[in-house]
């Protein structure tokens, strides 16, 4: 994609903070992290989301998130983590190629779950939600 950020930076048009590389997926510290060590592992081939990428490129993007979170777990010891992909605009994505937090979590540091994303009002109840999910499938 000529004008994504990612794209430049995976072709080393523009520079990053590398902590992991091979052929095909990247790990790059985030340049706004929300803690210590706070890295985004991205795709080097152009997928605007989950739903865009190629079926054979996911086990590997996912093999680099564990092996990302070995490395930062063995050199910064954090608690544990909070992983996550921001989805479209409205989920908080303000570059339009997949990228996956990893966002390093230590005790005390004010950090919430990734179910505080949004408060979800229980009124829907799950039978009837589950009817509407798999209505089409």
């Amino acid at each position: 994609m000529e004008n994504c950020l990612f794209c430049k930076i995976a072709s080393h048009e523009l520079k990053a903070n590398f902590i992991y590389e091979d052929d095909n997926v990247m790990a790059i510290l985030d340049i706004h992290p929300s803690a210590t060590g706070h890295t985004m592992v991205i795709p080097k081939v152009h997928a605007k989301n989950m739903l865009e990428i190629e079926d054979s490129a996911i086990p590997e993007l996912f093999a680099t998130v564990k092996k990302v979170l070995h490395l930062l777990k063995d050199s910064l010891n954090p608690n544990g983590f909070t992983i996550g992909i921001n989805h479209g605009k409205i989920s908080g994505q303000e570059i339009d190629h997949l990228h996956i937090h990893l966002i390093p979590r230590y005790e005390g540091d004010r950090g919430n779950s990734v179910q505080s994303v949004v408060n979800f009002s229980a009124e829907d109840r799950l039978n009837g939600l589950k009817k509407l999910i798999l209505k089409n499938n």
